[in-house]
């Protein structure tokens, strides 16, 4: 998720603080999830899907890739 959100962002030439603003919550929010730190709920997974006209599948597959693997790795 973060480097697709980070694209999708730059595409539409927007910065975080601007996205956090269309969103309805902050840059560093925006930061942690552009970081792979943290993932949005899925109501916000909603607003960004909304707000670009991508699929959230499409947006967050790399993230659900990742957290899965890395799951099963630490086990």
């Amino acid at each position: 998720m973060a480097t697709k959100l980070k694209v999708l962002r730059a595409e539409h030439d927007l910065t975080q603080r601007d996205l956090a603003e269309i969103l309805g919550t902050n840059q560093k929010v925006i930061s942690t999830w552009e970081s792979g730190k943290s993932v949005p709920r899925p109501a916000m997974m909603q607003r960004i899907e909304d707000y670009f006209h991508v699929p959230k599948e499409e947006i967050f597959l790399q993230h659900l890739i990742i957290l899965v693997r890395s799951t099963f790795l630490f086990r």
